[in-house]
């Protein structure tokens, strides 16, 4: 990727954005070190910027289900190049660190493993899990050595454990022994403290300088005042060589304890690593997504063959300096960059108002085209156009969100240029001309379709007819070389080679008609004025000025200003009325959604109606509150109640003639979603007797439709109707059964034999002891829709069965 062009279009500054959203120090290198991605296959190229975008929106999709939750850790690059050496002897703060980023990453990892939508919402991040290799004993040597507080546990070794008791043994006797003394010589008011401390790592007792000549002993130091000396009495001087020998003696165990640490260092050094550079990829992956958030910005789509669209694009840094909270991750990233002391990067910055309005706009290069050249009025927008075309590529190249609406694509370019702004220098004695030129011959030979040329004005700085000239030989060559080509240019003659020239396309920017303003909008398909002469004078040059050079131009009678201006009101005037209908249209959409919703839920309840007053009839049949033929009054009125929904309507099967029914064929009672077998068909009045599980009714056949082979047993009754979607049983078995589970089936078979219409049932409760016979003919006795019961024949099962006759 030409250097120049990540200059010109300041990656950079964006980079530097994304840098102050990283949580860790590797994590802001991370992003300032991103670069364009590049290959030598397109294929490979579009398949790598694919997946890239895959795995940022997978690891988007854990942040916002919160499932990622990363804290700041510590920069480990340093410890892990050192820690290879095989005689490094680690430092303990390294090791806690190690140890902390341990922890981090082993929650991290469960915490995407164990989600219950892992597999489906972010495998590519549970293949890079699987592929680290966890350094298990390093991680749990370290757990087990190290506290909490950063210092080694007693723990971490048998001899550690007995030192360090020895020293807390000799502390508690020191202890006694200066009470002893100080109660014996009564000396507290030789103290300027109650209580003993250390000095040059021998406990000591701070005495009063005044009364250093009155005591026996060594004086090792003196407070910054001069008024305590650190008084050392001789009865200490054992007891404190004792300390020395078990402090060298600690020294040397926590000096083999790290030893043996580095040592596990170094064998799980590649899974340590990976899980370190894992953590790096999850910072700049959350420092991606908050960018994303500034400015709502979404991964670019890359095809080679669909054109450049970007929907409502804004360019990123304009988008950039309007979010508070970008503004603040700059300065935290500035901060960071340089080499302070005493001040905290998280400290509150006040929100500023930006500079100026974002207009996000569309800009469009359909695949038959190969060159857009725009032109319009001065600061009307024709650079920033320029610039957010290759400052987006040069961003989807590095797998960033973009500030481009849904539906947003692009070609796969991966090998921009840029000539944008004053490149002339006085020391290499080149001037803007000479240095777009010699940077276009050097470029030249690599230049193909994989190429994006960004011309800003090319040919401005030498004679306008010579300049327009060369402008257009140089489109006529990048057409030839399949590069494309998006430029800016005041040139009428380059202006209207772009309306006759095939493959290339005019555009302009627009401008308010009254206000002379411009609106930063594009116009496809035409060209615009430059306007040099209002940017004049709104930017206060003299009445005067102006005047003669409008004098000037008419003389020289190549004013077209009026015909341009006449186009551009006709456009601002189209795109106004396209875009209110836009609204409209968005409007409607809404209204419908919510008509919809409402039209669903209304639905919904009066279905839930209708079914809670049928279960009631049922109820009150079943209860013979009812006679039979009030029943099916009342579910003949709730039928007439129900009408298909229009969803219904279109998913229905196909509706049957009066001609294709026959007796006992299968058919489908649409108001209650039922299967049943037509029993009469009445030709003239188009109407239907159904038997729908027992129940018998007449319908229309418009409420009914055809059903397909095996389509009965898929047919659901409507919910809580208690209907029944086959036949029930005449015979039901209750052997082996305790009795009050067996009486509870037996009245669910009642239940279903009464709404089948069955006039009689068998049950076959078995000879035995006679217990579950009893209690079955004692719930028959008591049941009132239990005609008559008997005892079959002997042939018939005997007394082991029981004949029931219903009402």
């Amino acid at each position: 990727m030409d250097t120049r062009a990540l200059h010109a279009l300041e990656l950079g500054k964006v980079l530097a954005y994304l840098a102050g959203f990283a949580l860790s120090e590797p994590g802001r290198r991370a992003c300032l070190a991103l670069r364009p991605l590049r290959a030598p296959d397109p294929v490979v190229l579009l398949a790598g910027l694919r997946g890239a975008a895959q795995v940022f929106e997978q690891g988007r999709l854990s942040l916002l289900r919160g499932t990622v939750r990363l804290v700041p850790f510590a920069d480990m690059e340093p410890f892990l190049n050192f820690a290879a050496s095989p005689r490094a002897m680690p430092d303990i703060d390294d090791l806690f660190a190690l140890r902390e980023l341990l922890a981090q990453g082993k929650e991290l990892i469960a915490a995407l493993r164990e989600d219950p939508a892992a597999g489906e919402n972010w495998p590519l991040w549970l293949e890079r899990c699987a592929a680290i290799s966890w350094p298990a004993r390093c991680s749990s040597a370290l757990s087990r050595c190290l506290g909490d507080d950063g210092q080694i546990r007693d723990e971490a070794s048998p001899e550690l454990s007995l030192v360090r008791g020895d020293l807390r043994s000799l502390h508690r006797q020191c202890i006694k022994k200066v009470k002893e003394y100080a109660a014996e010589y009564n000396i507290l008011h030789f103290l300027q403290d109650s209580f003993m401390t250390l000095s040059s790592d021998r406990y000591v007792l701070p005495l009063k300088s005044d009364f250093k000549g009155r005591l026996q002993g060594i004086i090792h130091d003196y407070s910054q005042t001069g008024e305590t000396c650190y008084f050392e009495p001789l009865f200490l001087v054992e007891i404190n060589n004792r300390l020395q020998n078990l402090k060298r003696e600690e020294r040397e165990e926590e000096r083999k304890i790290l030893d043996y640490l580095g040592g596990l260092v170094r064998e799980d050094l590649p899974g340590i690593r990976a899980l370190y550079e894992f953590l790096v990829e999850v910072d700049l992956l959350q420092a991606r997504a908050a960018l994303a958030e500034c400015y709502g910005g979404r991964m670019a789509e890359f095809a080679p063959d669909r054109g450049l669209y970007l929907r409502q694009a804004r360019h990123p840094l304009l988008a950039l300096a309007a979010s508070p909270a970008a503004r603040k991750a700059l300065r935290i990233s500035e901060q960071r960059g340089e080499q302070r002391s005493g001040q905290d990067g998280e400290e509150e910055f006040p929100p500023e108002a930006p500079d100026q309005t974002v207009f996000p706009t569309d800009i469009e290069l359909p695949p038959d085209r190969r060159a857009l050249i725009i032109s319009g009025g001065n600061a009307g927008g024709k650079t920033v156009c320029l610039k957010s075309v290759g400052l987006i590529a040069l961003m989807g190249l590095c797998s960033l969100p973009v500030p481009v609406a849904a539906g947003s694509v692009m070609p796969p370019w991966d090998d921009i240029h840029s000539f944008i702004g004053d490149e002339q220098s006085l020391e290499d004695h080149v001037s803007t001309f000479t240095a777009q030129i010699t940077h276009l011959s050097r470029i030249w030979p690599a230049l193909s379709g994989r190429s994006l040329v960004l011309l800003d004005e090319f040919g401005a700085g030498t004679d306008p007819a010579q300049g327009a000239a060369l402008a257009q030989a140089l489109v006529d060559a990048l057409l030839e070389s399949g590069a494309a080509l998006v430029a800016a240019t005041h040139f009428p003659a380059l202006k209207a080679y772009a309306l006759t020239t095939d493959g290339v396309r005019a555009a302009s920017m627009l401008f308010d008609p009254k206000s002379k303003k411009p609106l930063f909008r594009i116009a496809y398909d035409q060209v615009g004025a430059s306007r040099a002469l209002d940017v004049a004078r709104e930017h206060g040059l003299p009445e005067a000025i102006l005047r003669r050079a409008e004098q000037y131009l008419l003389l020289g009678g190549e004013d077209s200003t009026a015909l341009v201006d006449r186009l551009n009101a006709l456009e601002v005037t189209r795109s106004g009325e396209i875009e209110a209908l836009r609204q409209e249209r968005t409007a409607y959409a809404d209204k419908e959604r919510r008509l919809r919703e409402d039209f669903a839920a209304e639905r919904a309840g009066f279905f839930d109606s209708l079914r809670a007053e049928a279960q009631t009839v049922l109820k009150d049949w079943k209860a013979m509150r009812v006679s039979h033929k009030q029943t099916l009054k009342e579910l003949s009125r709730l039928r007439a109640a129900v009408k298909a929904t229009p969803g219904e309507a279109e998913n229905a099967g196909p509706k049957p003639r009066i001609t294709d029914l026959s007796v006992r064929q299968k058919v489908r009672y649409l108001p209650l979603k039922r299967a049943g077998v037509i029993q009469a068909l009445d030709e003239r009045k188009q109407r239907v007797q159904l038997d729908l599980g027992g129940i018998s009714l007449w319908t229309d056949v418009a409420e009914l439709e055809l059903l397909d082979a095996g389509a009965e047993k898929n047919s659901p009754g409507p919910a809580g109707v208690g209907f029944s979607a086959a036949p029930a049983p005449l015979r039901l078995d209750l052997r082996g059964e305790r009795v009050d589970v067996a009486l509870s089936a037996l009245e669910r078979f009642l239940d279903r034999a009464l709404l089948n219409g069955r006039e009689g049932i068998e049950v076959i409760h078995g000879r035995g002891t006679g217990v579950l016979r009893r209690e079955a003919h004692s719930f028959l006795r008591s049941s009132p829709h239990v005609r008559a019961f008997k005892l079959a024949p002997e042939d018939q099962g005997g007394d082991g069965m029981t004949i029931v006759e219903l009402k």
